[in-house]
């Protein structure tokens, strides 16, 4: 399972469905985002400002997406 674990960018090691934390690897996470229609934080992380975000739904990362496209600046 380390292989699944190694490009793993959630810093939200207490989180119990963080992949270190399993031998499923990312599976338990993808399964919580979907259910409550979130988006997981390692999506979030290669967005450059995303940690200012206030939630981890589907419109907090197109949020994020889209202030990137803009240059930050929020429209």
């Amino acid at each position: 399972m380390d292989s699944l674990n190694s490009f793993c960018t959630c810093t939200d090691v207490e989180c119990p469905m963080h992949p270190a934390k399993t031998h499923e690897g990312c599976t338990p996470c993808i399964v919580k985002n979907l259910r409550l229609g979130e988006i997981p934080s390692c999506f979030f992380n290669k967005i450059p400002g995303a940690e200012r975000r206030t939630g981890h739904s589907y419109r907090d990362f197109a949020e994020a997406v889209l202030s990137q496209e803009s240059g930050g600046r929020p429209d």
